[in-house]
């Protein structure tokens, strides 16, 4: 439900224009979050930061979200910077999903084959989830903000990402994490970070948090150490492979 007379996309566009008529080309995160304190108080800090990730012409994270022409107006600097786009001198914007440049984080040829099959399948498992959250629970469906421009793949919190935030049928909000392979106690200190920032930057007054962890296996030293916690749920998935013979 749109809470003032304009979406947020539309209001940080004029926050945006504000700036550069004041000759401002540069700002932070926190002076947009500031900014829409003093004009709009009832907007929630993450909605804010996704909007920001979503007119970054240069975040490819802006591809989980529905972008509208003309609103790469912005070119990320760094985790909370960003300046005016310059169409002229910057890179193209991302529009459509590129490999990812394995040479940043990888030595050899076999690194590079595992972490690029393991990369591509942590997405096609969120991907998968983000589309089929009632496999988790009957009436789970993605958080979208008021207009639907952004939703909750890769939320950010604080500078760190949620792998899906989810509503559940009374309304109230799900960060759900997956792990590849074994989930280990030290996530729990993990979701409960991301579960604190959402309580504190983006709940509405009244509205739950809860928590899942989702993986391939759960130890037993992460069922002890949620076994007090009585808002995260633990789950385990298995993959099965379909055969179709070709004629």
């Amino acid at each position: 439900m749109q809470i003032y007379d304009q979406p947020v996309r539309v209001l940080l566009t004029n926050m945006i224009n504000e700036y550069k008529d004041s000759g401002r080309n540069r700002f932070g995160s926190s002076d947009a979050i500031g900014w829409f304190a003093k004009k709009y108080p009832k907007i929630k800090e993450g909605t804010i930061r996704a909007h920001l990730r979503r007119f970054s012409t240069n975040d490819p994270n802006r591809l989980h979200y529905d972008n509208k022409p003309g609103e790469g107006l912005l070119f990320k600097l760094g985790p909370s910077d960003y300046r005016m786009y310059d169409p002229e001198n910057d890179p193209p914007e991302i529009l459509s999903a590129d490999p990812i440049s394995e040479s940043e984080f990888v030595d050899t040829d076999q690194q590079v084959a595992e972490f690029s099959s393991e990369f591509a399948y942590e997405r096609d498992l969120q991907n998968y989830l983000a589309k089929n959250l009632h496999a988790i629970e009957d009436g789970l469906r993605l958080w979208k903000d008021e207009d639907e421009t952004i939703n909750g793949i890769e939320f950010d919190v604080g500078g760190r990402r949620i792998d899906i935030l989810a509503v559940d049928k009374k309304k109230n909000l799900v960060v759900i994490e997956l792990k590849l392979s074994k989930g280990y106690d030290r996530v729990v200190g993990q979701l409960a970070r991301y579960m604190a920032w959402i309580e504190k930057h983006q709940a509405l007054d009244g509205q739950r948090v809860r928590g899942v962890i989702i993986a391939r296996a759960i130890t037993d030293d992460l069922k002890l150490a949620t076994s007090m916690i009585h808002d995260v749920e633990l789950f385990e998935y298995a993959l099965s492979v379909e055969l179709k013979r070709l004629d």
